[in-house]
């Protein structure tokens, strides 16, 4: 069966750095676009970031652009995403997902399987 794991996550001060990992498992890997999206408390979840099955194009919401990068490794089976230049603002829980196919898209209901999730919280 699918399996999304997400690991990473924990307490980093306003400025720093967090990588999150998702490792990936029960389908073929490379044939998925895969995304990254966050909930905040009392917040609906929004969409963060997603990559193509080649990895070669990537989609960011504005407000992360320029500070979070997402990367996969189609060998190893794991989609990351590095996230610098962290704000109070960014503090949720992380999920990875998989996407439908092969295209990038924002919307949650076009991704099909989610993770546990990982919380990042950022102080001030």
């Amino acid at each position: 069966q699918v399996q999304l794991v997400e690991s990473g996550g924990g307490l980093v001060q306003a400025g720093g750095s967090l990588r999150l990992s998702c490792a990936a498992s029960g389908y073929t890997f490379s044939s998925y676009a895969m995304g990254w999206f966050r909930q905040a408390p009392g917040k609906e979840r929004e969409f963060v970031a997603a990559i193509s099955w080649h990895g070669g194009s990537t989609y960011y919401a504005d407000s992360v652009k320029g500070r979070f990068t997402i990367s996969r490794d189609n060998a190893k089976n794991t989609v990351d995403l590095q996230m610098n230049s962290l704000k109070p603002e960014d503090t949720a829980v992380y999920y990875c997902a998989r996407g439908h196919g092969t295209y990038l898209t924002d919307l949650g209901y076009e991704y099909d399987y989610w993770g546990q999730g990982t919380q990042v919280t950022v102080s001030s």
